[in-house]
């Protein structure tokens, strides 16, 4: 007799809030086609645009249905009211903290307007990531449901030690926590022992492909996400244009196909995917649902200039 078909746990709605902790940065989006011409000109339709990849999540997971997304960042007073304006008009509380000295931090984004909208990021972090354990306080989980940390804040000293100030306080009130891992480039200079032991105690990880062999050594997505997931209980692996995968105790669960798309801009695609993800688990589906409604919002996010949803209308 065949081993009866293992189903996952239905899913319970979490009622509470959402409470992103992350970067808020200015992003100037350069589109151009084709190579860089080095020493001179290269045509570009260039806009600015807010971003940041905790804003980017929090602004998807409200557009997606949570009622109430909200999100601490640090920004400069240079773009503070501007940030904040965008924010509440995408339905997000924010709560973000002015730095009297860095001004807010600025992504360029060269995107290559080719067949897969290719994205190439230069980063000044600026006050992003100078969030430290004094912007935290055990009142900021009043009323949450899921926490949600940004990976860039692992990437400067004072950010890591507010995020060891929040995995504490969550643990303590049995928040669950889910983090997206940011950037394999940094994650190279961080190192991979130091990120997994800094991240003890997530329920749920949600790294790129890249991001997912980095941290495991391993070049094949479905072995990275299944070795990762005997760290982290939940793991959902984004795939880009394969979609993602949801691995459980140290085996792949699912693959969750791609929906088909135009690409125009890829920057934020993985932000939309969490954001969508995350209001859906909020919201009482499983993970395998989730990650269909991830893939989902990041085919919309890369039809669209910027790492935003659209306006509310």
């Amino acid at each position: 007799m065949s081993e009866p078909e293992r189903r996952p746990a239905p899913a319970e709605r979490r009622d509470g809030a959402l409470l992103v902790v992350g970067d808020v940065v200015t992003d100037v989006i350069a589109r151009h086609r084709g190579p860089l011409a080095s020493g001179t000109d290269t045509a570009a339709a260039v806009r600015t645009v807010p971003g940041g990849a905790g804003a980017n999540v929090a602004c998807w997971a409200a557009y997606w249905g949570a009622t109430d997304v909200r999100l601490l960042g640090r920004v400069g007073a240079d773009a503070a009211a501007w940030h904040e304006r965008a924010l509440t008009a995408s339905g997000v509380q924010p709560c973000l903290v002015v730095d009297p000295q860095a001004p807010t931090g600025t992504v360029i984004c060269l995107v290559d307007t080719g067949a897969a909208a290719e994205r190439t990021f230069l980063t000044d972090s600026g006050a992003s990531l100078r969030l430290d354990p004094g912007d935290w306080s055990d009142a900021l989980l009043d009323g949450v449901a899921w926490l949600h940390l940004s990976g860039y804040l692992l990437f400067s000293e004072s950010s890591r030690a507010l995020v060891a100030a929040a995995l504490a306080s969550a643990r303590a009130r049995g928040v669950p926590v889910s983090l997206d891992p940011a950037s394999a480039g940094f994650l190279v200079k961080l190192g991979v022992d130091r990120f997994l032991t800094l991240v003890e105690g997530l329920e749920v990880l949600l790294p790129s492909r890249d991001e997912a062999c980095l941290l495991t050594g391993l070049p094949d997505a479905v072995d990275a996400a299944a070795k990762l997931s005997r760290h982290v209980p939940l793991v959902v692996a984004k795939q880009g244009g394969d979609g993602a995968m949801v691995a459980r105790s140290g085996s792949v669960s699912a693959h969750v196909p791609a929906m088909p798309t135009a690409p125009r801009d890829t920057t934020g695609a993985g932000d939309a995917f969490t954001g969508a993800f995350l209001a859906a688990l909020l919201a009482g589906a499983r993970p395998e649902d989730a990650a269909r409604e991830g893939c989902r919002a990041g085919a919309l996010a890369v039809e669209r200039v910027g790492g935003r949803p659209p306006a509310p209308e």
